[in-house]
């Protein structure tokens, strides 16, 4: 039985189950996981993430972090009310940055090369976050779920009921630790999904977001000269692309920061 078939016929079952609202685009998905275990399996993993790589010296990035991401923890507030914030640059040089359930983001130092300042690293930390706020994590996880107990014994009862025991293997293969930090990836519809939704968090807290762009360009230009697999075969959309519809949705995002009044100048850290 192949995956979308298992779906198919789980549908009403996964409308008795759980099913949540994406914030900012009123997506619904389905949510078969437990929330409290996801968080504090996640927490446990990034305490592992702060032995593995070393926390950056540079402190300036470090206040930076810092800055922007308390910025934008208040005004995701009510998406994640009971998130217990931990930001922290690891001394890394790939250009990579993370958000894990439970509110803990990481930056790679890398990150600094294309995020040089308060509403560049902005767009970067909210895309992070809005992958979390959407629970894509636990929508992955649940489509997995759903597809390995269909024909199990007791499988509508425990559906409905929500998923416990959930393995630590399975949480760390969809946060990518199974293959490296470099891992932390979505699909393509989750990584538009995550790019419309913090172009919209980084506007909300005043920050420019057409620094969003830039950031992209500036990706473009750092990776612009190595392979990439077709756009079909990609779990991120190309960063043209990704540009397009950033610069779609950027008139509502600049009429957000607008209604925010918390406009304020760019500040550059070097």
């Amino acid at each position: 039985m192949n995956a979308r078939l298992a779906l198919s016929l789980l549908a009403p079952i996964v409308l008795l189950a759980g099913c949540y609202q994406v914030p900012v685009t009123g997506r619904r998905a389905m949510n078969l996981v437990d929330d409290k275990e996801v968080t504090k399996m996640s927490v446990g993993m990034f305490d592992d993430l702060k032995k593995r790589y070393r926390p950056s010296r540079n402190q300036a990035h470090q206040a930076q972090l810092q800055r922007v991401g308390s910025r934008l923890a208040k005004v995701v507030f009510w998406d994640m009310p009971d998130a217990d914030w931990e930001f922290v640059v690891f001394d890394n040089p790939q250009i990579n940055a993370f958000a894990m359930a439970g509110g803990k983001v990481g930056v790679f130092t890398g990150i600094f090369r294309i995020a040089k300042t308060d509403d560049q690293l902005a767009s970067v930390i909210a895309h992070e976050i809005a992958h979390v706020t959407a629970k894509h994590v636990h929508e992955k996880l649940s489509r997995e779920l759903a597809v390995s107990t269909v024909g199990t014994v007791g499988v509508i009862g425990g559906l409905a009921g929500g998923a416990s025991g959930l393995a630590v293997d399975a949480l760390a293969q969809v946060y990518g630790l199974t293959t490296g930090i470099g891992g932390f990836a979505f699909d393509r519809e989750k990584e538009r999904e995550a790019d419309y939704v913090g172009l919209m968090y980084m506007a909300r807290a005043g920050y420019d977001p057409q620094a969003a762009v830039q950031v992209m360009e500036a990706l473009e230009a750092e990776t612009g000269k190595d392979p990439m697999p077709p756009a079909l075969l990609s779990t991120h959309p190309s960063h043209p692309e990704r540009i397009l519809k950033l610069m779609d949705a950027m008139p509502k995002a600049l009429d957000e920061r607008a209604r925010s009044g918390q406009v304020a100048n760019p500040i550059l850290v070097r």
